[in-house]
């Protein structure tokens, strides 16, 4: 696993979505080391971090990968910590909390819903804003080999049309992204392919044995609710008594588009944890 460390404090583990890297957490991540322990790492198969073969449906489950953050956080002395997440990322850390509730002081949701959700709020030609989803979720061999023959626009196509401003990204951030997610392919297919199986099936067991996340939960998202027809704020609390539900008017990068806004999220949310060290 390819982990950035720094700052001194409170431990706060930052997890990046798609199509990025730790990279992308670079601002909030200077904003929060003054009194926090920053712990940004690389998800399996991203980045820098190894892209084992999915030899195995568990290989790239968000509960394995949950299972990762929980040992680097470990491994760096630190038995429990507040945890964000974005995307992909808000994926794993979701898991993170309903499994390892002890661990997580804290959760924060940066612009998702839980897998259960995202794929029951999907109908119609609405659905094509998450076309990615259902191309990813096919059999082993065919997403893989197209998204392998257009990788550039592919990948480059999301950090485009996610970012309203068309400033978020210099060529070079641009160009450092797209190449990133074009060296982890297989890996990337197979994250995705995992929410419409493992992921999935352990949502609905979860939903199913009435699980909920104990720690407090922040959500901040663009308002996409209005778009699909349904209520985040409502799909969160049914998974999350303990929360807070805010709007941005910030793009789905919004870690980078205003760190200030998600910096001061974090912090917000951090001093609700009362059982946060400090």
């Amino acid at each position: 696993m390819n982990v950035a460390v720094g700052g001194q404090g409170a431990a706060v583990v930052l997890l990046h979505g798609f199509p990025q890297t730790h990279y992308m957490w670079r601002h909030v991540a200077q904003k929060l080391a003054s009194d926090h322990t920053v712990i940004v790492p690389d998800l399996r198969g991203y980045g820098a971090s190894g892209k084992p073969a999915a030899d195995d449906p568990n290989t790239y489950s968000k509960r394995t990968m949950a299972s990762d953050v929980v040992v680097i956080a470990h491994e760096l002395g630190f038995e429990h910590f507040g945890l964000i997440g974005h995307d992909r990322g808000a994926l794993v850390a979701v898991r993170a909390g309903l499994d390892h509730p002890t661990v997580v002081d804290y959760l924060g949701i940066l612009d998702v819903l839980p897998t259960l959700d995202t794929w029951g709020v999907l109908h119609g030609v609405n659905a094509k804003v998450a076309w990615h989803l259902y191309l990813m979720a096919q059999p082993v061999g065919l997403p893989e080999k197209m998204i392998a023959a257009v990788a550039p626009e592919f990948f480059g196509s999301f950090l485009d049309a996610w970012d309203p401003t068309g400033a978020t990204f210099s060529a070079q951030e641009r160009d450092y992204y797209v190449n990133s997610s074009i060296a982890a392919i297989d890996s990337i297919v197979a994250d995705y392919r995992a929410t419409a199986s493992i992921d999935l099936d352990m949502d609905a067991a979860d939903r199913e044995r009435e699980a909920q996340l104990t720690m407090p939960v922040g959500v901040i998202s663009q308002d996409w609710g209005s778009q699909l027809g349904f209520d985040a704020s409502a799909l969160w609390r049914a998974w999350a008594p303990d929360l807070t539900y805010q709007a941005t008017t910030s793009g789905h990068f919004m870690a980078e588009e205003n760190p200030d806004e998600i910096t001061g999220f974090i912090t917000g949310l951090g001093s609700r944890a009362p059982h946060a060290k400090r």
